[in-house]
């Protein structure tokens, strides 16, 4: 796979580059390294999956730039929307329906008609999305079921004895992350309650 640094000026370019010809990301983000793609192109999603080694009925988690950029796509429940509010941007994934058909249609990432989605504080996480314009995926990179990746080494050893097409097309290497937990993830309830599907990062 192609390597590249943050601080390289043609980085956010490149990357754009990748992701509209239906290709496959690794980066880092505000907790492990990340594979991520345009989560409309099923070529796309379809690589991911083949990537990891992952179970096609395993949905995929979805990052944002900004509160903004998720309520065009998303719709809010009063209680997500304060979770949010206090811990957005940051490592918070909420389960949101889509404001329509139409967005379900578009992003085949949708388990019992909710997405994982989460607002990433990583800068560069932040330009890929913004800079795209559609949040992107943001699947741990490392075969399934291996421990999460936290720097790009790690991440080209996971890889480097599978062939091309199970190789991200461009890593962008970020350096060595600290050590943290996968992020929290929540659901809004029939009823109002949240419940915490998964304690991570954020203490709910």
């Amino acid at each position: 796979m192609n390597v590249i640094k943050p601080n390289d000026p043609n980085v956010i370019e490149r990357a754009i580059s990748v992701l509209k010809e239906g290709g496959v990301l690794a980066f880092p983000t505000e907790t492990t390294y990340g594979l991520g793609c345009d989560p409309r192109n099923k070529q796309a999603l379809g690589k991911i999956y083949r990537i990891k080694g992952r179970d096609q009925s395993k949905a995929l988690p979805l990052v944002a730039c900004s509160p903004e950029q998720v309520e065009q796509f998303f719709s809010y429940p009063e209680q997500a929307d304060r979770v949010a509010d206090k811990y957005w941007h940051g490592p918070l994934t909420i389960l949101l329906e889509p404001i329509d058909m139409n967005v379900r249609r578009q992003m085949p990432v949708f388990k019992d008609g909710l997405a994982a989605v989460r607002v990433s504080s990583h800068p560069l996480v932040q330009a890929l999305a913004c800079t795209y314009g559609f949040p992107l995926t943001a699947t741990s990179a490392n075969l399934s079921g291996q421990k999460a990746c936290l720097s790009a080494d790690e991440v080209l050893e996971s890889f480097k004895d599978l062939p091309k097409d199970r190789q991200p097309d461009l890593m962008i290497d970020g350096g060595i992350l600290s050590e943290s937990e996968p992020s929290t993830l929540i659901k809004v309830e029939d009823d109002g309650n949240i419940s915490v599907l998964r304690q991570g990062a954020i203490r709910l």
